[in-house]
């Protein structure tokens, strides 16, 4: 059986690192993903890690495979819409050598299974648009900000943040894949499910109400229609508060989400022969 850990939202807190490596050693994965929202917020690293990439991750994650040798899992990731992108080379460069791979707009086989890894999120109402793109059309929800006028932290062509979809994305990462053994990593959850449930009820903007539901049209369009064998998500960390729900089951394909709002890490665990099995482990 080949054992897997997901994770996402970490937000740089470094104790939920820190509890992550201990549950890596105790229960030795074979794969280890990460959902995005790697970093400290609005680029604020601790005064020990002014350089959170290499001073933390690149180090923390070396001290792992050191430890567990032969038993260091293969780790794979993505980045979230609060990771600035700018960043990306950075953390591409420092898990050469075998720490991590990085997976965004990328597919991989492993155990004979195809993962594959997507972070764009639909418009939200913050300012970094890094990791933001139209969904299925540019509409944008009351409340949020369009990808064309929020901030970038490096540049980007104005036919690409005004004409680019994560739709037409997934179409072209996806397009060919036999999904029956396909693992998809995202940041965003589908919308309308019990994984994309924001804290947003009763509020208005210009007298037009919210919509609860904050997830990707796209992604759940893709996982309705392709039927993926596993996707995993993050982004809303209140969504498993307000439904109860951390895991969908939709048609075939088994989605969990690692977003969580609490003091405790939440992980998902799961062997990949049988996602019906998933527990989720609060640390």
């Amino acid at each position: 059986m080949t054992k897997v850990l997901f994770v996402s939202d970490l937000h740089g807190r470094i104790h939920w690192y820190e509890k992550l490596f201990s549950a890596i050693k105790t229960e030795t994965p074979e794969l280890v993903l990460f959902g995005g929202d790697l970093f400290p917020h609005a680029f604020k690293s601790s005064d020990l890690y002014p350089d959170f990439i290499k001073d933390f991750l690149q180090v923390s994650f070396q001290k792992l495979k050191e430890s567990l040798k032969e038993k260091y899992p293969k780790v794979l990731l993505i980045m979230g819409n609060d990771d600035p992108k700018v960043l990306e080379p950075d953390l591409i460069t420092a898990g050469e050598h075998g720490l991590w791979e990085y997976l965004h707009n990328k597919r991989i086989h492993f155990a004979e299974h195809m993962i594959t890894g997507y972070s764009y999120v639909p418009p939200t109402p913050f300012q970094l648009k890094d990791w933001e793109r139209y969904d299925v059309s540019r509409f944008v929800d009351p409340g949020c900000i369009s990808p064309e006028n929020g901030q970038f932290t490096i540049p980007l062509e104005a036919n690409e943040r005004r004409y680019s979809t994560i739709k037409k994305d997934l179409d072209q990462l996806l397009g060919d894949l036999d999904m029956a053994n396909t693992i998809c990593l995202f940041h965003s959850p589908p919308y309308k499910t019990n994984l994309d449930r924001a804290a947003l009820d009763g509020q208005m903007v210009d007298y037009a109400p919210l919509d609860v539901h904050v997830g990707s049209i796209a992604i759940q369009r893709m996982i309705k229609q392709l039927q993926p064998k596993i996707t995993l998500h993050g982004h809303i960390h209140e969504s498993a508060r307000i439904t109860g729900e951390w895991q969908e089951q939709m048609g075939r394909t088994h989605a969990f989400s690692a977003a969580y709002e609490g003091p405790e890490l939440a992980i998902i665990k799961f062997e990949l022969e049988h996602p019906d099995q998933a527990e989720r482990l609060l640390l």
